[in-house]
């Protein structure tokens, strides 16, 4: 049976315990798409913790704000459906779905946009705990 690209990455994150490790099991030009997909998502959102999530890198600060992973052809970006939505119409460019941004592998990525989309899921995800936390505190105050 041929491992398809898919199953890779998914069989790739089953060994792989951290980002850097997933990013050195790909090859050179994926794996520079994504230490700068990295290090844009690090510098959006500086106190958000990295972590594994669904076998693909996260970024996580109240909730997981965004992941992402590689492909055979592309580096899939998922900011979640939200964050798709916001930026739908300066995404014309990538393939898109509901929840992902496909960055071809060999292309430049738009880490102004990238940038833009991580700070609009952390102010979104800032913005919910806030909401949780008046709720919590309301419950426990009886107020």
């Amino acid at each position: 049976m041929e491992t398809t690209q898919k199953t890779k990455t998914v069989m790739q994150a089953d060994r792989t315990k951290d980002i850097d490790g997933y990013i050195a099991s790909f090859p050179a030009e994926a794996g520079e798409m994504m230490k700068k997909l990295r290090l844009t998502i690090r510098e959006a959102a500086p106190q958000a913790k990295e972590v594994m999530s669904y076998g693909m890198p996260a970024f996580r600060q109240n909730e997981n704000l965004v992941y992402f992973a590689a492909y055979k052809y592309h580096i899939g970006f998922y900011p979640t459906s939200s964050g798709i939505s916001a930026f739908y119409n300066e995404l014309s460019a990538f393939k898109v779905s509901k929840g992902t941004i496909q960055f071809p592998i060999g292309t430049p990525l738009p880490l102004e946009l990238i940038t833009r989309i991580v700070k609009f899921r952390l102010d979104e995800s800032m913005a919910k705990a806030e909401i949780k936390s008046k709720i919590k505190q309301k419950h426990v105050t009886g107020a």
